[in-house]
């Protein structure tokens, strides 16, 4: 089995160090860089399978790097911040990634959000189905991972299609963030709602903003009428 490729982006020589050494010990192939930009062209050059950004990066931050990097592919993204504001949570979030971690970290809780994207990627790719599902405008064919809202077609990352599928199975049904938290993300706990709350953001961007309700109190549901 190939090793997971990672693309390590953090400028604190320290911190980039040990990161790089505890991720090697784990097994993971890692490329470092010390700034957006230098980042941006290994990402290009090598195609790494994951990108593990930090937040404040010269050149180019984090944010705008993730957002570059959201443009070009599907790519699974991690930010890391040393701040935990909600706003900076949320920017990288709205920016295209699809977790964080906030520093200091743990390392096997990095191992863990890494290995959870990486199946979430898998996942995604393996998603099988045979007639495609029509909810309104929105067209679900889950054996070619195809979207389309009105016949136009649709890109969604990894985790937005993982989310996308998750209430197409239940259509018409709540599902809680925590439910979700479990479902997309992996998290076997209370994880941080936020990213829940962002990635429906992004997902109703992209499919209509009416198609997934929020129901008040409990979470969201798809309609399934027109």
């Amino acid at each position: 089995m190939n090793q997971t490729h990672i693309l390590l982006v953090e400028d604190d020589p320290v911190i980039r160090e040990a990161t790089q050494l505890s991720l090697e010990r784990d097994g993971f192939t890692v490329t470092v860089a010390e700034d957006g930009i230098t980042g941006l062209e290994k990402f290009r050059s090598l195609a790494p399978d994951v990108a593990l950004l930090d937040l404040m990066l010269p050149g180019m931050n984090g944010v705008s790097l993730c957002r570059q990097i959201r443009e070009e592919s599907p790519t699974p993204v991690i930010m890391m911040s040393a701040r935990a504001d909600p706003i900076d949570v949320v920017l990288g979030l709205e920016a295209g990634a699809d977790d964080y971690v906030t520093k200091p970290f743990d390392s096997t809780v990095l191992v863990a959000r890494i290995r959870a994207v990486v199946r979430r990627m898998s996942r995604a790719e393996a998603v099988n189905g045979e007639q495609p599902l029509r909810f309104g405008d929105l067209e679900v064919q889950r054996n070619g991972l195809e979207v389309r809202v009105a016949g136009q077609p649709v890109e969604l990352t990894p985790t937005e299609l993982r989310l996308l599928l998750c209430f197409v199975d239940s259509p018409g049904s709540v599902l809680t963030r925590d439910v979700l938290l479990e479902q997309v993300w992996d998290y076997q706990w209370g994880g941080d709602s936020r990213v829940v709350d962002v990635h429906v953001q992004r997902l109703r961007a992209k499919v209509g903003q009416d198609r997934i309700e929020t129901v008040r109190g409990f979470g969201y549901k798809l309609k399934t009428g027109s």
